[in-house]
């Protein structure tokens, strides 16, 4: 039942329910005045800091849970393009603002009760069940608190559980809407049907030369051909200079030995996890540990799948307890340690060890390095004698030659496709390039197109393509396809139509089926919001009448289901877990609606100049 209400709110009338109720949510992203603080805090609302250290052990849970969901471990700049610093810092907005009302208002929490939220916490149960002090401490060290920090984040907790409890527990959800979602979610029909699929017909006749001419006639204007302009085109940057330069073995030598302290390697680990989702599994690699058996081995025996976070230097893993952990086992070696959502495995499967690397392991990146330097000293020169060489007509193909700059010759539309083949010139940039392209005379001399500070682009203007009809010859294929398509389309619309028509009119439904050689087949408990194996698409027409309705509904493959509604079972009145499920989305949507709003008066206010450092460091 919970799943099926779960799916509801995918469901038109469920998203209709979820704006109802989270109307108010959709300020609620990263909003903040960025602004600066001080160094040791992140963000600020209100009167309430939000400090560096919190920051980034959330930062680091928010990380370590989402390579562990996805086998990836994002970089800096990957994390900011899925948006995890966002979540983390609207999520300790949220918790900052909802404590300052809680201050406000002079709500605390006992030491009592303080105590009994820490002896209840399962963090800090040892294996015989229990609450121990040495445990307590061991459990904070190993991830990096103290008893100080994690008694204030328990304080602050509990004060936010107190305020939210006295504003929102007891909210109640009318019978009514109840028992409309009940309805909607837990109906149910048993159905037969069959179904037509074009493989169940004779293939169609190919369309002819004469139908396929005819179909380009009448829609011209969906088979153009765009404007071209074709040209020659250069770049010039620090990177397409240095690609037609040299270096000798002994300029690449003299380089090593000079810098051999810049090209030195630092220890880089393959380090792979896996999740333990359960005291078995925890006991089966600690018991597996203990016997000498290999994680390989292990984990191929309990059939888990292994989570690989790649080749990872210490100062890649944000995550303290995993870098100190990852770094102090030897290759092949695994341990298993804590994480947000319960335990995990860590394994190290090679170790590359740091040191200065060979002349040949480098060679290439000096090659590239002297190169570019070399490009960087030229490049000025290089722009100034081009731009007299076109002042004089002079053409690309020479200019390319004497600069051994790449040619690239290419047609391209006004939208810049085409460009792809140049390299040098930025996706973002491709539509500004193709305007000036298509501003220019054929014969003339095209201005120099500046794509930055050290890039250059140069064309030529070949020759202009204009738009145009496409031949016969040049759709001949695309539109038999569509023929043909057409033509099965309609032979099986005809075809379920009649069969439908036929059952309407009072022949049996099975005896239509199998004369006409289709398996009859049936399915019973469908719901509007599941259980249909056959195709989401026909659970609206199926749902549209009562038992003995007969109609046939379009699948997304192009078949078709003809289908016979059987019986009609009712949602049950009474049902208690559909209450609870509602009642609880409710308290949390007001909750949320309530924090939001809270935190939009409060002012979110980021310290960007920290948090730039703390996510590309």
């Amino acid at each position: 039942m919970l799943d099926g209400l779960r799916n509801f709110a995918r469901t038109w009338p469920g998203k209709i329910l979820g704006v109802l109720m989270l109307i108010g949510l959709a300020g609620f992203g990263m909003s903040g005045v960025f602004t600066s603080i001080n160094l040791n805090t992140i963000a600020s609302v209100g009167k309430e800091e939000i400090t560096t250290r919190e920051f980034q052990r959330a930062y680091s849970s928010a990380i370590n849970q989402f390579s562990s969901e996805t086998g990836t471990f994002p970089t800096g700049q990957e994390a900011i393009a899925f948006g995890i610093p966002s979540v983390v810092l609207n999520q300790l907005g949220a918790d900052a603002a909802l404590y300052g009302l809680a201050k406000k208002m002079n709500l605390g929490i006992s030491d009592t009760r303080l105590g009994a939220i820490v002896r209840d916490d399962p963090s800090f149960i040892n294996m015989f069940g229990g609450f121990t002090a040495q445990n307590f401490r061991t459990v904070l060290q190993q991830n990096g608190w103290s008893e100080s920090e994690y008694f204030a984040l328990q304080t602050k907790a509990g004060v936010r559980q107190q305020l939210s409890l006295g504003l929102f527990d007891g909210i109640e959800v009318p019978n009514a809407a109840v028992e409309l979602m009940t309805k909607y979610g837990d109906d149910k029909r048993n159905i037969e049907y069959f179904i037509v699929g074009k493989d169940t017909l004779l293939p169609p006749n190919e369309p002819t030369t004469a139908e396929i001419s005819q179909y380009l006639s009448d829609n011209q204007e969906q088979f153009r051909a765009p404007a071209l302009r074709k040209v020659k085109i250069i770049a010039l940057s620090p990177q397409t200079i240095a690609n037609g330069l040299s270096v000798s073995d002994e300029e690449i030598a003299n380089e090593y030995e000079l810098n051999i302290a810049s090209y030195t390697k630092i220890e880089t680990r393959n380090i792979s996890q896996v999740a333990l989702d359960s005291d078995l599994l925890v006991d089966r690699f600690e018991l597996g540990k203990q016997a000498g058996q290999s994680f390989e081995d292990i984990v191929a025996e309990t059939g888990l799948n292994i989570s690989d976070l790649g080749t990872l230097a210490q100062s890649q893993i944000t995550e303290p307890l995993l870098q100190e952990t990852a770094f102090a086992l030897a290759k092949g070696e695994f341990a298993i340690i804590d994480s947000a959502s319960g335990k995990r495995a860590i394994y190290v499967s090679e170790i590359n060890a740091a040191g200065p690397s060979r002349l040949n392991e480098v060679k290439q990146q000096i090659t590239d390095r002297l190169k570019l330097k070399q490009a960087r000293a030229l490049y000025i020169d290089y722009l100034d004698e081009i731009e007299e060489l076109r002042a004089a007509f002079k053409p690309i193909d020479e200019i390319s030659d004497k600069y051994k700059l790449q040619l690239i010759e290419t047609s391209i539309t006004q939208n810049g496709t085409g460009l792809e083949s140049v390299n040098s010139i930025p996706e973002e940039a491709r539509q500004r390039v193709a305007r000036t392209v298509f501003n220019a005379r054929e014969g003339g001399l095209a201005p120099a197109i500046a794509l930055g500070a050290n890039l250059n682009i140069w064309f030529d203007l070949e020759s202009i393509i204009p738009e145009r009809d496409k031949r016969l010859d040049e759709v001949s294929a695309e539109i038999a396809e569509i023929l043909l398509d057409e033509k099965i389309q309609n032979a099986l619309e005809t075809e379920v139509k009649g069969l439908t028509q036929a059952i309407k009119d009072g022949q049996d439904f099975a005896e239509v089926a199998i004369s006409s050689q289709y398996i009859l087949l049936q399915q019973n408990d469908i719901t509007r919001i599941g259980g249909m194996t056959i195709g989401a698409e026909a659970v609206e027409p199926i749902f549209a009448g009562q038992v003995g309705l007969v109609n046939y509904a379009s699948l997304n493959n192009g078949d078709y289901i003809v289908f016979k509604v059987l019986d009609v079972i009712g949602a049950s009145e009474n049902n208690i877990a559909a209450k609870q499920f509602i009642e609880t989305s409710l308290i949390e949507s007001t909750y949320n609606i309530f924090v939001s709003n809270l935190l939009n008066d409060a002012g979110l206010r980021i310290n960007q100049q920290t948090l730039t450092q703390l996510l590309l460091p």
